[in-house]
């Protein structure tokens, strides 16, 4: 999954069979949905990029395109899984901004209602097109683990993916999971901590995958229109019923910029975001008032 990996269980005999199942089942999803491998199925569909017989996909992937194409709806076009193209000509590691002839010339090439999919077929019709799973199959995975204890009689503990928790049970004496939440402009330190013991939880932010050109920063998150980082949130932290909700919900408030605080609050998410000038509200912000992180000393549950 390209970070660390954590799963914490309480059980007895059986837990090292559990964790080796986990575990064989993150290896399964990422061996099947990395961009990075060869053999994947997500590189045999990128490779079939304009031919317009397509590929024929499995009901595990109808389900995560289908999943796609309804957060593409919802968000109004911003939640994109063809945009991951766009990376080509955003490297931040280098501290350099892409010339704006660069990102025009891999626009052409995203667009979800460019593409044709109806289950069990995906065509991607213009050559050089991609789909790109890393946006929300981490906190697929994360639910699949969890379920996968639970079925195999674990009833407390955590799944950690690189930060996109899914939870098997509260702790056997039934105390939820303290949850940290980042200072997205001092990652080091928790901005707060959240009582979890049920769902999945997810964060999005421009702290982690970034860099800093005079002076302003450059996320991660693209804008699939234009091509370039959003602005406007720092970071936003959800609590959900399954992890991948709580991720796409993240992405799809990123992306909307200015607006991703109000809408997160109409959407009725149990949420907490902090804006660019290190304003911090949301529903599992303290007492529901907006803070400063440096004013911030605890969220709790709340909603």
């Amino acid at each position: 999954m390209g970070s660390p990996c954590e799963l914490r269980l309480y059980g007895g005999d059986e837990t090292p069979a559990i964790l080796a199942a986990a575990q064989a089942e993150v290896a399964r999803l990422e061996a099947k949905y990395s961009r990075y491998r060869d053999d994947s199925l997500a590189t045999r569909i990128n490779r079939s990029a304009g031919d317009a017989a397509g590929v024929e996909v499995d009901a595990e992937t109808a389900h995560l395109l289908d999943y796609a194409d309804s957060c593409h709806r919802q968000s109004e076009g911003l939640f994109d899984v063809t945009s991951g193209i766009l990376r080509r000509a955003w490297n931040l590691k280098s501290g350099r901004l892409p010339e704006q002839a660069e990102i025009d010339a891999l626009l052409p090439l995203v667009g979800w209602a460019k593409l044709r999919w109806r289950a069990p077929r995906i065509v991607l019709p213009l050559a050089g097109m991609q789909l790109d799973f890393g946006g929300y199959v981490k906190e697929y995975a994360a639910d699949r683990v969890a379920e996968l204890c639970r079925r195999r009689g674990a009833r407390h503990g955590l799944v950690d993916l690189g930060g996109d928790l899914a939870i098997v049970g509260p702790h056997p004496d039934g105390q939820p999971w303290r949850v940290g939440v980042r200072d997205p402009r001092a990652p080091q330190q928790a901005l707060g901590t959240l009582p979890v013991g049920w769902g999945g939880v997810a964060s999005s932010g421009d702290y982690e995958r970034c860099m800093i050109v005079a002076g302003v920063r450059y996320g991660h998150i693209l804008d699939p229109r234009t091509g370039w980082p959003v602005r406007g949130l720092a970071s936003v932290t959800v609590v959900a019923s399954h992890c991948l909700v709580a991720g796409t919900l993240t992405t799809m408030a990123m992306l909307k910029g200015e607006r991703g605080a109000a809408w997160l609050e109409a959407s009725g998410a149990h949420c907490l975001w902090v804006r660019g000038d290190g304003r911090v509200g949301g529903s599992l912000a303290r007492r529901g008032e907006d803070r400063t992180a440096a004013e911030t000393e605890a969220i709790g549950a709340g909603a």
